[in-house]
């Protein structure tokens, strides 16, 4: 097939191809291509990926930032491990993120906003009883909690949140990989949509402390010994 005439092609620079990588691995650790605290070396992901060694460090150095992997001088390039406080770190952070958000969001939610959180519940129940995409679940399950989120309007929380998802699907993926399942249990998420949908603020923030008390305890009785390091 020919080019249109007035088409420019350009080689893909090394911004692009950093960008690339980033989401390459990131998708190979979430997914448990990588097991936790996996050793890797540049030269084995520089020939796997077919990439130059800049745009190789660049987004491994990304990737360290936001917690994915680990790199120890003198030791080398490893998959971040799981510890009890890593799990306690992120679950609080996630509660009191997400307390704010519903504190913002709440005079907010129209018949069309409440609406939107119930097909996302539903949307995921869908894949739930399929049964075959863990990765798809995540994606909604992380969806439907973004709702608050977004309907605070509050920007500097928004990216607090963007910034966050990552590790939360990381360890969401350790979750489906330790119970061998396919997403949370299809009704996990009920009374946390009836109660974001309801009357009262209060209740709903006393069921989403306890709702993320019960995520973590969930987690880290199914992670086995080994992984945390």
């Amino acid at each position: 097939m020919a080019l249109v005439s007035n088409t420019e092609l350009r080689p893909l620079d090394d911004g692009t191809v950093r960008r690339r990588v980033v989401q390459l691995l990131t998708d190979h650790i979430v997914r448990g291509d990588f097991a936790p605290g996996q050793r890797l070396t540049e030269q084995q992901l520089a020939n796997a990926l077919n990439v130059s060694r800049g745009p190789l460090r660049e987004a491994i150095r990304e990737l360290a930032e936001i917690g994915l992997l680990v790199s120890l001088p003198y030791k080398g390039l490893y998959v971040r491990s799981v510890t009890h406080k890593d799990l306690e770190e992120l679950y609080s952070l996630r509660t009191a993120l997400e307390t704010f958000a519903f504190e913002r969001c709440w005079d907010k939610r129209t018949d069309a906003a409440k609406a939107d959180l119930r097909q996302r519940s539903a949307d995921l129940k869908a894949t739930i009883d399929i049964g075959l995409d863990g990765a798809r679940a995540i994606e909604q399950e992380l969806h439907l909690h973004s709702w608050c989120f977004e309907l605070s309007e509050h920007s500097l929380l928004m990216k607090s949140w963007k910034s966050m998802r990552v590790n939360v699907y990381f360890y969401f993926s350790l979750h489906q990989q330790a119970l061998n399942r396919k997403g949370p249990l299809r009704q996990s998420h009920d009374q946390y949509v009836d109660r974001a949908c309801g009357d009262s603020l209060s209740l709903m923030l006393a069921h989403l402390k306890g709702h993320m008390r019960q995520g973590l305890e969930t987690t880290v009785n199914a992670l086995s010994e080994e992984l945390f390091a």
